[in-house]
């Protein structure tokens, strides 16, 4: 969320009414519509792989992964939201009929961005962890092979944990895990020492 892209307030339909017709996307909080900022080649790559890795894993499974096109409405926070990807197990719920916003998430995952790091760790991860649905938040660096994850207990709780190089990221509420090494593939060049002899 960086700039705003309409200063008087408007309604959650008139929102909808206008992203649907939009050929940019938006998100919505409390009135206000905010332009999504374009992302960066590592910002892009990561969340392709996310997608990529969360469809192989989950593909004999009756679960469904989306990437950034997805809206998830915050019902609680009055909030619409394009996480850069997401899980969930077993039928969708839709906002209405037009499908294009989500109320049940089970996984959601953000790649962190200069512009975007400080909301995404704040206002929109305590959003995230309002939806009852949301059992997992994934936060993804693009600086470097860093993954931190947070997991809600049966207390309502949130336990963390960060991975690196060589773990793998355990998602309990999907019955798989992913591994750093393909979270980042192909996004950060190899050591020169590592690089094949041309």
């Amino acid at each position: 969320m960086v700039n705003v892209a309409h200063t008087q307030r408007i309604s959650a339909a008139e929102y909808l009414a206008l992203e649907r017709a939009s050929t940019d996307r938006h998100e919505f909080l409390d009135g206000e519509i905010f332009l999504m900022a374009g992302g960066t080649h590592e910002h892009s790559l990561i969340a392709s792989n996310i997608v990529g890795e969360l469809r192989n894993a989950l593909r004999h499974r009756p679960c469904l992964v989306h990437g950034s096109d997805m809206k998830v409405k915050i019902e609680a926070a009055g909030v619409y939201t394009y996480p850069d990807a997401l899980a969930l197990c077993g039928p969708p719920q839709f906002a209405d009929d037009a499908r294009d916003t989500l109320l049940n998430p089970k996984v959601l995952f953000e790649v962190l961005s200069d512009s975007t790091e400080r909301y995404d760790r704040g206002e929109k991860f305590e959003y995230y962890r309002s939806l009852p649905s949301v059992a997992e938040i994934v936060l993804v660096s693009q600086k470097k092979p860093h993954v931190e994850h947070y997991a809600r207990k049966p207390d309502g709780s949130w336990l963390y944990r960060d991975y690196h190089a060589g773990d793998r990221v355990p998602l309990a509420a999907l019955d798989c895990a992913l591994a750093v090494a393909d979270i980042y593939l192909k996004v950060f060049p190899p050591p020169a020492d590592d690089r094949p002899a041309i």
